[in-house]
């Protein structure tokens, strides 16, 4: 396994295209790997977020997996669908991305919103998703939730408009370095762009009433589950050792 700054330095420049399925527009990425052995990865990213935020990520992956990104309609430059959906309509899109790509089986890696569209993803298409990836997320919007405060800062993508707002909830929002590191709001700031107001929400409300838990035995991928000890938004629920 390479070292983070060996995979940064041999980590080919994105591929960006934009592919019509399902009559949607989606703008979607694809970072070549060197080895045709593996997979590749399927990222599915936070609510509101672009392609971009992933870019720093992905550079300290293996340069020998190919990596493929998409920005969900309504975010980044993938225009916002006419109707709101549920997550298992956003899976089945996915899922005939992949077709049209000619991909037949990815590891999946979703983040927060991401890892909620991963679960779906996983349950409906058990043979094209071999390994799962979830990262600060949760298997429904009624379990242990965050920080009230935080959660209401989240109903509107404010944070990715107003310069101000996101110097002064960057922290309460994210926690971690996020806290004390003032390059994370450089970054944030640099590599962001709002979506659209009806794009957001119908994010949220893909959301509204879900949940996987009862679901979760069906999942037969094995499965990493990663969390911060600091997550206004998804806290850590095990009890201290």
């Amino acid at each position: 396994m390479d070292s983070p700054d060996t995979a940064t330095a041999n980590r080919a420049e994105p591929r960006f295209e934009r592919r019509t399925v399902d009559g949607h527009e989606l703008r979607i990425a694809v970072w070549a790997g060197t080895s045709a052995d593996k997979p590749p990865l399927l990222l599915f990213n936070g609510i509101g977020s672009r392609i971009e935020l992933m870019a720093p990520f992905v550079d300290h992956l293996d340069p020998e997996r190919e990596i493929i990104a998409l920005d969900v309609p309504g975010t980044g430059e993938s225009p916002a669908t006419p109707f709101p959906y549920r997550l298992w309509m956003m899976a089945r899109l996915v899922g005939h991305l992949l077709e049209q790509l000619k991909v037949e089986r990815v590891d999946a890696l979703g983040v927060s919103w991401g890892g909620t569209l991963a679960q779906q993803f996983a349950l409906q298409n058990p043979r094209r998703c071999r390994r799962l990836v979830l990262a600060a997320t949760a298997a429904g919007g009624l379990l242990i939730p965050g920080d009230l405060r935080v959660l209401a800062k989240m109903t509107t993508p404010r944070r990715f408009k107003d310069p101000n707002f996101m110097r002064d909830n960057l922290g309460a929002l994210y926690g971690g370095v996020a806290r004390t590191d003032p390059e994370a709001l450089t970054d944030f700031a640099r590599l962001s762009r709002s979506p659209s107001r009806r794009g957001y929400l119908y994010q949220q409300m893909a959301l509204a009433g879900w949940i996987s838990a009862p679901l979760l035995p069906l999942l037969r991928q094995p499965t990493l589950i990663m969390a911060g000890n600091d997550d206004p938004i998804v806290p850590w629920s095990m009890p201290a050792s």
